[in-house]
């Protein structure tokens, strides 16, 4: 019997591949970065499932092209908003995520970046090396102190709660704001409280967003939402980059409106407003929110776990369209 035929988008932690190879065959994209559109649609071509990155744009055309025998998208990711749901759904093919896994690790970055922007570490950093320090100085490179500062959460799902868990260590005062609100027995348990939008902004020290990207937070921080936050106060985005307008953010930093801003993510990945090259007051990483060994690993085990769950005719554990188990492919 022939084994079913994958396809994986990029180079994937070893164990998961090994799991897929167990009962199918197995190709991986030799291409080094982000697979080019053209070839990408030429290698989907007559496969049974997909496992893609967040970088890769599974569209409609794409869905297209893999032909009638893909059963499972398998996103190596949370979200998911590069995949055309509703298209999968309409051809019957399931798609897949590895939530869960990734939650302590990228409640870890977005906790490093707020201590690096208050703390001006990266700067302090390029200081040293540039050979400018010349022992301790009373005023050089002061920054902002965490202990007993306000947080405020935009999004309190998993990663929101990770955060204000990690915020007890420094008697952090934390604001959530969050349209589920969750139940006062979560709340006194991690010691926060539920307020509004603009009330998050206005009180808060720093602010770090934990929202899905889709229509209504796309853009959700722009310039009037950045002109209401205090001026001394910092935003981190571990999110999705088009959460924030990077061109407002970049007036906001350079006019003094916020003092300072870390990211990991960016609203055109790859690339960045140019300006915010120039810029001392933000910190900027390379997506790399979910990237520890051990967390990358997991989220291999778990996409491949999907696939064969799904070409196996089970539902899998993260199915992000049970709709499609109602559906046939067509």
């Amino acid at each position: 019997m022939k084994k079913p035929q994958i396809f994986v988008t990029r180079q994937i932690p070893q164990e998961g591949l090994e799991i897929l190879k167990d009962y199918c065959q197995v190709e991986v994209s030799e291409y080094d970065g982000v697979i080019p559109r053209s070839l990408l649609l030429k290698r989907v071509k007559d496969t049974d499932g997909l496992l893609v990155l967040l970088t890769d744009k599974i569209d409609k055309e794409v869905i297209s092209a893999a032909g009638k025998r893909l059963r499972v998208i398998s996103n190596y990711a949370v979200g998911y908003n590069n995949i055309d749901i509703g298209e999968a759904t309409k051809k019957g093919i399931m798609v897949t995520n590895t939530p869960g896994v990734l939650t302590e690790t990228t409640a870890d970055l977005a906790w490093a970046l707020l201590m690096s922007i208050a703390r001006r570490i990266v700067e302090g950093d390029k200081f040293v090396r540039a050979g400018k320090f010349r022992g301790w100085e009373p005023m050089l490179l002061l920054g902002t102190d965490i202990y007993e500062a306000t947080l405020g959460l935009i999004g309190f799902g998993r990663i929101g709660q990770a955060m204000a868990r990690r915020a007890k260590g420094f008697n952090l005062k934390v604001l959530y704001y969050d349209k589920n609100p969750v139940s006062p027995i979560i709340e006194k348990e991690l010691g926060v409280s539920r307020t509004g939008f603009d009330e998050i902004l206005r009180k808060s020290d720093f602010i770090s967003i934990h929202v899905p990207l889709n229509e209504e937070t796309f853009h959700l921080i722009g310039q009037k939402e950045l002109s209401i936050m205090k001026k001394e106060s910092y935003l981190i985005n571990t999110a999705r980059g088009p959460i924030v307008d990077e061109k407002a953010l970049v007036k906001a930093l350079k006019d003094g409106v916020i003092r300072g801003a870390a990211l990991d993510v960016f609203e055109n990945e790859p690339e960045i407003e140019q300006e915010l090259m120039s810029l001392d007051n933000i910190v900027m990483v390379p997506h790399i929110g979910s990237a520890s060994y051990q967390t990358r690993t997991k989220m291999a085990i778990i996409a491949a776990k999907n696939i064969l769950s799904a070409l196996k005719g089970e539902r899998p554990e993260f199915l992000v369209n049970p709709e499609v188990l109602d559906k046939k492919i067509t």
